[in-house]
């Protein structure tokens, strides 16, 4: 299988296709990125004496200009995987390779593949993909201050909601949990029905709400800090739910104070909390229960 890297912009993408490994032979190739782009890339391979059973291709998530893509590539029979931004940055340097353009980001997209080898991407359901359209359209919205087009796309969410059985019923076991409220919910929703996450920790670590220490020797040694690996709109929405959390929530004021009174700084068992939230999110959907936290136990330990 040959590795290809793409990089995606908004006007362009840069294709780098590896023949023998990262030291072997290498293909590159510069493309429009519009509508006819899968259309092209089949033509490239052709090319190249490829079909796309024999490619696997790796861009990074980066919003609204990969999907539209990696959609189309998996519906034309590619392999296709998403690599996170900030992990795929730090396989560069660990590469050494510290120049970033286009061309260079493609071809490290590339080595990625090979060397990774990630796992292969499936498109969420078409109803997840269009509520999460549209909640990325009103934070857009709200940015602008358009009070009035805010409230037209809040009317369209609502309805595409209630249109859905599934989305129905996946909110409403979501927005049980006390802390939870209606935006952090369809967010939660959007990411834990576009993701295959096996547990709950995968999640939380998909959202960056794990933390991580330093340590090295007797020399490093850091406090534990959170990662801040994935959305960040979604871990401030997860951050103002655990501050709400932690006054009007029985469950998480018992947990944020029993860590400050075991010594943990105040930031430390904020982030508890957001994590809390995210795994009580994942075990809802996984149960297809409403928030119970004895209920949810067996299922979070597995």
């Amino acid at each position: 299988m040959f590795p290809v890297g793409i990089d995606v912009s908004k006007n362009t993408l840069d294709l780098c296709m590896l023949y023998d490994g990262i030291k072997g032979r290498i293909k590159t190739r510069n493309i429009q990125n519009n509508r006819h782009s899968v259309e092209n890339i089949l033509r490239w391979l052709r090319l190249q004496h490829c079909c796309p059973e024999d490619v696997h291709v790796v861009m990074e998530a980066t919003g609204v200009y990969h999907e539209r893509l990696a959609t189309e590539l998996h519906d034309a029979g590619f392999r296709v995987s998403l690599a996170n931004p900030h992990r795929s940055r730090e396989f560069a340097r660990g590469m050494g390779i510290m120049t970033k353009t286009d061309k260079v980001d493609a071809y490290m997209l590339a080595c990625y593949a090979f060397l990774k080898k990630p796992h292969r991407w499936e498109p969420p359901a078409p109803e997840i993909r269009y509520l999460g359209a549209l909640l990325r359209r009103r934070d857009v919205l709200l940015g602008d201050a358009l009070r009035e087009e805010v409230s037209n796309i809040e009317r369209q969410i609502k309805a595409h909601i209630k249109a859905s059985p599934a989305l129905r019923r996946d909110y409403t076991l979501l927005t049980s949990i006390k802390s939870v409220g209606p935006q952090l919910g369809m967010h939660m929703l959007v990411v834990l029905r576009s993701h295959n996450f096996v547990s709950a920790e995968q999640a939380a670590a998909f959202l960056g709400v794990v933390p991580i220490e330093k340590r090295s020797g007797t020399s490093v040694r850091s406090r534990p800090r959170m990662s801040k690996i994935g959305p960040p709109q979604l871990r401030a929405k997860l951050y103002m739910s655990a501050l709400c959390g932690k006054i009007y929530n029985k469950r998480m004021r018992n947990i944020y104070d029993e860590m400050c009174l075991r010594g943990k700084p105040k930031m430390v068992a904020i982030g508890a909390l957001m994590r809390k939230l995210v795994h009580w999110c994942y075990g809802v959907l996984k149960t297809g229960t409403v928030f119970n936290d004895e209920s949810l136990k067996q299922v979070l330990s597995t």
